[in-house]
């Protein structure tokens, strides 16, 4: 019985995706669940798998093809198995190697191999049942096997290399970083962007934290507590009180949300991903905890789904991870306002006319002043300030 294979049903926030990798090909026998092919859109990577036993009878969109939601992209054959191993039995000894050979490497690591002049025979696969990968053609091509080097006289010419030595490579962008690029790009000439900066004490939040981490990560089930639990909770506190920050603008019109769901930047190595915490009024420290070491993981393995990573009102972005000391975030469309935190350095400050070393990190607060004037912006930020130096505050809601 033949079963259409369709694309997956995208959100209205994704027009489309594009075909990544297909793992399997015409006549290979294929088992219910098997992955057989990557579809890539601006934000995630999608898994489409076999619906039964079986084999794929006919591949309508190659790779590279661009696809619609729920477009037909194959065709199944549910029940087939091993369709091209009759005709395959006739053929010369010599040929009947060449499918088996081919069955073991993706499409995707094929081209790649012959673009590069790679030899795969001498390639171990990595992906399921020995498959090789781009990935392992790649590193293939990065290490070349010694054997390789025994035999200049034999061993392809690489074309990215010069007479001098130096090196370059051309890869194509991949679809999620031309649409990050294409975001970002809008960002900065569709919107008033403007930032606004202050600097906050952190010595509070961290000799709380200090006093209970122990106490906190044995009560919530080894969920440790850090420091953008604190940064939500404060920005949450600060959204209430400023409307406008949590407002977007849709055409002539402005929205005003009446619920703060606040996205948290995490980078990956295909890009910069914004998954978003729902309703962060009502999570306590230890679910925001959780929950971003969740999305950290799963966006680490690219599994996180296009729903979590679609809406959000406001952005809280942490280039102190990587030892920033001061930027200026671009928006998130059609947000607002994103806050940036950066990393905490001891520096000598004026406290009550004496000189003290403390632990300091500079905020940072890029808005659409289109919606939101300098005012406001201005003690928006103030507010975070004034909640992470007193974070009784938060408790109290004062």
């Amino acid at each position: 019985m033949s079963t259409e294979i369709k694309a997956p049903q995208f959100p209205e926030s994704v027009a489309d995706g594009s075909i990544a990798t297909w793992y399997k090909q015409p006549g290979e026998a294929v088992s219910r669940d098997e992955l057989i092919v990557d579809i890539e859109t601006d934000k995630v990577v999608l898994e489409v798998v076999a619906p039964a036993d079986g084999a794929l009878k006919e591949i309508i969109k190659g790779e590279g093809d661009t696809v619609l939601s729920e477009e037909v992209i194959a065709i199944f054959e549910e029940g087939a198995a091993g369709i091209t191993a009759a005709p395959a039995a006739d053929a010369a000894p010599s040929d009947a190697a060449a499918p088996k050979a081919d069955a073991a490497i993706s499409p995707a690591a094929r081209k790649f191999a012959e673009e590069n002049n790679v030899d795969t025979s001498k390639i171990a696969g990595s992906g399921k049942n020995g498959l090789i990968t781009k990935e392992d053609v790649t590193a293939a091509l990065a290490n070349p096997a010694p054997a390789a080097a025994a035999k200049p006289a034999t061993a392809p010419v690489q074309t990215a290399q010069s007479l001098d030595g130096r090196t370059e490579k051309r890869v194509p962008m991949s679809r999620m970083r031309a649409r990050i690029a294409e975001r970002l790009l809008g960002a900065t000439q569709e919107t008033a962007m403007l930032t606004t900066f202050n600097e906050v004490n952190m010595k509070p939040v961290m000799e709380l934290r200090k006093r209970y981490k122990d106490l906190f990560e044995k009560t919530h089930n080894g969920t440790r507590l850090g420091f953008m639990s604190f940064f939500v909770r404060a920005a949450t506190e600060a959204l209430k009180r400023f409307p406008a920050v949590n407002a977007s603008i849709d055409g002539n019109d402005i929205v005003y949300h009446g619920f703060q769901d606040i996205g948290v930047a995490v980078s990956t190595e295909k890009g910069l991903v914004v998954p978003v915490l729902r309703d962060t009024d009502y999570m306590s420290l230890a679910d925001i905890e959780s929950t971003i070491r969740d999305f950290g993981l799963r966006a680490r393995d690219g599994k996180l789904g296009i729903d979590e990573m679609t809406g959000g009102t406001f952005t809280i972005t942490n280039g102190g991870v990587f030892g920033s000391m001061m930027s200026t975030p671009i928006l998130n469309p059609p947000q607002a306002a994103i806050l940036g935190m950066h990393s905490i350095v001891e520096r000598p400050m004026a406290v009550n006319g004496q000189v003290e070393i403390l632990p300091m990190m500079y905020l940072a607060l890029s808005y659409d002043h289109r919606l939101i004037d300098g005012k406001e912006a201005v003690q928006f930020l103030v507010a975070i300030k004034e909640l992470l130096e007193d974070p009784a505050r938060m408790l109290l809601d004062v």
